[in-house]
């Protein structure tokens, strides 16, 4: 299957701080791309390419709003409004607004818009996560990596270094030796649990994957990796302790 291309995406905002913010949350968003930012509405007429997808767009802003703005735009852009007033909810839809997000805004907020975007644009919906179904390579050898998808390129982990993954809808924290921080891969706990198999990984919760040889501890159902107590939830319970024997 091939990879789905970055939705490529600039952000409006008058307010530096408001700009910083919906930036960051654009680059840390793995299937979003950032273009440009911009603090008017006139500059960011001026930039707009064929290329770009989507505009996050503050409404209240001087000489052009935003509503003004998103009128003058290409009709197979989409354009989420940022605002602080929720008297403008009204206009936002006349203009065909694919989202409307209040401020102050928060990531799982801006994730849900993010998701909606996904739906509705064409050649993005999914995501080549894993290169080989089960660990398996074409040939019918194991193998002990996987590639995973994380900003906007294929990466490559050895199957030993993970310790556990940790799921939110379409994205997975990967924990591993050596790392302090997760990768964030887009993909699906469904789709990850299909790759990763027993008995050398058990998902052991709707929003969990361990790998077995990284658990240290089982007391009352938890399993202690680390400093990360995860639950065992009775749907996966016999497995997992079937393992354990």
């Amino acid at each position: 299957m091939p990879m789905p291309r970055p939705i490529k995406c600039i952000v409006v905002d008058d307010e530096p701080l408001a700009l910083r913010l919906i930036t960051a949350f654009v680059e840390r968003t793995p299937f979003l791309q950032i273009c440009g930012a911009y603090l008017s509405a006139a500059e960011a007429l001026a930039a707009i390419t064929p290329e770009i997808q989507v505009v996050f767009l503050d409404i209240s802003m001087p000489e052009l709003t935003g509503l003004e703005l998103a009128r003058l735009l290409p009709p197979d852009v989409k354009v989420v409004f940022t605002t602080a007033y929720r008297e403008y909810a009204f206009d936002s839809y006349n203009v065909h607004a694919a989202d409307y997000m209040l401020k102050p805004l928060s990531y799982p907020r801006f994730l849900e818009a993010a998701q909606r975007l996904r739906e509705l644009l064409p050649d993005t919906r999914g995501a080549v996560e894993i290169a080989s179904p089960k660990g398996e390579a074409r040939d019918g050898s194991t193998q002990d990596y996987i590639f995973v998808k994380c900003d906007y390129r294929l990466m490559r982990i050895d199957l030993q270094d993970i310790l556990y993954l940790k799921g939110l809808k379409d994205y997975v924290s990967i924990y591993m030796r050596g790392r302090k921080t997760p990768l964030i891969a887009t993909s699906t706990m469904k789709s990850m649990e299909e790759k990763l198999t027993p008995p050398r990984f058990c998902r052991v919760h709707k929003s969990y994957i361990v790998a077995m040889g990284a658990v240290e501890a089982v007391e009352r159902s938890r399993i202690s990796i680390g400093e990360e107590m995860i639950p065992v939830s009775e749907a996966y319970r016999s497995r997992f302790f079937s393992l354990l024997e």
